[in-house]
């Protein structure tokens, strides 16, 4: 990459990474601000055409004529592929780019378009930084840094947290009628889990901040999944699968009832060819185990995304297994039971449907005797 793209790459995000706000002298008009939408996602759009071959632009310049281009590029399987395929080669820094300048236009259609390659970025970038001869990934790094710039601002200095119930009170569906004298009138806070701790600025991809800011762009991902395609999710999967290393046999110990070997070579057949086993600590398990849980239980996933995070989640709980890492396996082991048992009922259900359906009656047949 020459000095002049680098710098652009790592100017200062404090001005430019910002929550989508309007601009204050941004005009009311819903008509007005719909059309500067439009033409900055139609010039998107021609951006991202002149970086790829000739053989994707016909199909780009149908997508920026029409009335919604930021959401038609986002629900495009063809413009992802042509993007993915330029990405996995040897000229993926202008497409980094294009992606980085896209992100910072701060408008919100445009932002999930990046979001969408968010799985693609990292699984890349992740499996290259531990290849034996890693090439440039600066493009890779500025992009990361500036979705975590954009989750910094949003946080605010707040951490992620979460409630968890206290076991010693009874719960909010459940009144006494009568409450104890020793019970005091003042209940107990609440137990707090921490999610994510509050993020710090950063300027630069460190080696011992790397796998936060990895993190917080996946994490970034899952809080836009349900906007997210179908093939994007899958590409997540299949990285995740390589990363915690498909090949050990003890990813099926949890499936006693259910018939694996059909899936799952067909599940491995599409693992991604750059993939491959890295390092897992938690600040990326974490994001990554909450995105496969969406992929192996949201009722909308198609079955490849659902078969393919079956995949990932038991070569998690293998290599979580292996690793000897608590929170790790009991959080894989809890998805794999929920996969089992999401299976068995769906199975049960289609059984029962299959009986209670009654068969039609042939008609009588008819002879016609001429006299």
């Amino acid at each position: 990459m020459n000095m002049s793209m680098s710098m652009e790459f790592h100017r200062s995000d404090s001005s430019s990474s910002t929550v989508v706000t309007p601009n204050k002298g941004q005009s009311s008009d819903p008509m007005q601000s719909w059309w500067e939408s439009v033409s900055k996602a139609r010039s998107r759009i021609h951006a991202l055409a002149a970086l790829l071959p000739s053989s994707s632009s016909s199909s780009l310049a149908s997508l920026a004529d029409s009335d919604r281009p930021a959401l038609s590029l986002l629900s495009s399987e063809a413009a992802y592929d042509a993007v993915s395929a330029s990405l996995q080669g040897s000229h993926a820094d202008p497409l980094c780019h294009w992606l980085y300048d896209t992100f910072l236009s701060n408008d919100p259609h445009l932002r999930l378009v990046v979001l969408s390659f968010v799985p693609l970025l990292a699984g890349l970038y992740l499996s290259r930084l531990h290849s034996p001869e890693p090439p440039s990934l600066a493009g890779f790094e500025a992009l990361l840094l500036a979705l975590y710039a954009a989750e910094t601002k949003s946080r605010n200095g707040k951490p992620i947290v979460v409630t968890i119930p206290d076991l010693n009170h009874p719960s909010i569906y459940h009144a006494p009628l009568r409450k104890p004298q020793s019970q005091s009138q003042s209940q107990s806070s609440p137990s707090l889990g921490l999610i994510s701790p509050p993020l710090e600025p950063q300027l630069a991809v460190k080696s011992t901040k790397r796998p936060t800011i990895v993190g917080v762009a996946l994490h970034s991902f899952f809080s836009q999944i349900s906007h997210m395609p179908a093939w994007s999710k899958l590409h997540f999967c299949q990285f995740a699968a390589a990363w915690a290393g498909a090949d050990c046999p003890c990813r099926n110990d949890l499936d006693q009832t259910l018939d694996f070997d059909n899936l799952l070579p067909q599940a491995q057949a599409q693992a991604h060819p750059q993939a491959q086993r890295i390092p897992l600590p938690w600040e990326i398990l974490q994001p990554s185990l909450r995105i496969l849980g969406h992929c192996l239980l949201g009722p909308l996933n198609p079955p490849d995304v659902k078969d393919a995070a079956s995949v990932a989640v038991r070569c998690l709980y293998a290599r979580a297994s292996h690793d000897l890492v608590p929170q790790a396996i009991l959080a894989t082991k809890s998805l794999i039971q929920l996969d089992v048992r999401t299976r068995e009922a769906a199975k049960d259900n289609a059984a029962s449907s299959n009986a209670n359906t009654p068969t039609k009656l042939k008609k009588p047949e008819i002879l016609l005797v001429s006299k």
